[in-house]
């Protein structure tokens, strides 16, 4: 199997056969990060190149910066499984994947060392050049699987990345403030509120008015990203105002294909 570097940054290739074509005329519009769940970078590539496991990235790095390539950009990666946001439910095809090499949820939600996040910041950069891909396109894959996954997770360094231009971010509001709080067995037309504006963001959510695990678990993925200091799955005044700040700050929406 060929592969050739899309990237300078790349220091290694090592191709996965679990790849197809993107959907037609679909091109990458999304970047979504991940981390690899696993204990070591060895360990992920063999896993990630494994058909057996049906799963693959375009990208892994490794907890020391350094690059491996594994699927060519132009080709439909393995990585996000069952996922949807803004009502596109066919991720891969939609998008580039970037596995970060780190141990988990499991292991103790262990810190992204300062190098490995910088390759990241060069690598996604790199990306963001050569394809349409915009700042509130670059998301978690957390957040287009809430239902299923946790990552990067909350101590994942969202803020330090869109500083230097990766990602859209604004600073949380503060703990705290006054106002309702949301949360699972409530009903009525603020919840009903709270699903929309979610899924003005992206976010795949039932507008049902009834505040349920399945939306419970939206609010977690958006804390995780957007408001990391408390991650409980209440929609309280500092998630809403968050996430009412980040809505108008999008540009005019735009289809992902």
């Amino acid at each position: 199997m060929t592969l050739t570097a899309d990237s300078a940054l790349v220091a290694d290739l090592h191709p996965s056969p679990n790849i197809d074509e993107r959907r037609r005329g679909m091109k990458p519009t999304l970047l979504i990060l991940h981390y690899t769940g696993l204990p070591t970078v060895e360990r992920s590539i063999e896993v990630l190149a494994d058909p057996r496991g049906k799963v693959s990235c375009h990208y892994v790095v490794a907890l020391d910066g350094r690059i491996t390539q594994m699927v060519a950009e132009d080709k439909r990666g393995w990585h996000a499984g069952v996922s949807i946001w803004r009502g596109e439910t066919d991720i891969n095809s939609a998008s580039i994947g970037i596995e970060i090499q780190n141990a988990g949820h499991d292991a103790g939600n262990p810190a992204f060392p300062t190098v490995q996040m910088m390759a990241v910041r060069d690598l996604c950069l790199d990306i963001i050049r050569r394809n349409t891909i915009a700042p509130e396109g670059i998301l978690a894959h957390s957040d287009v699987a809430p239902a299923r996954k946790k990552d990067p997770g909350e101590r994942f360094d969202w803020p330090w990345l869109a500083k230097a231009g990766v990602g859209h971010w604004l600073a949380p509001e503060m703990l705290g403030g006054p106002g309702p709080c949301l949360a699972v067995g409530d009903q009525g037309e603020a919840v009903r509120d709270m699903q929309r504006l979610l899924a003005a963001y992206g976010y795949g959510i039932e507008q049902s008015g009834t505040f349920d695990v399945a939306s419970e678990l939206v609010v977690i993925a958006f804390q995780r990203h957007f408001r990391p200091a408390r991650v409980d799955g209440r929609y309280d005044a500092s998630t809403a105002a968050t996430l009412e700040r980040l809505i108008a700050a999008l540009p005019a929406a735009k289809p992902i294909v």
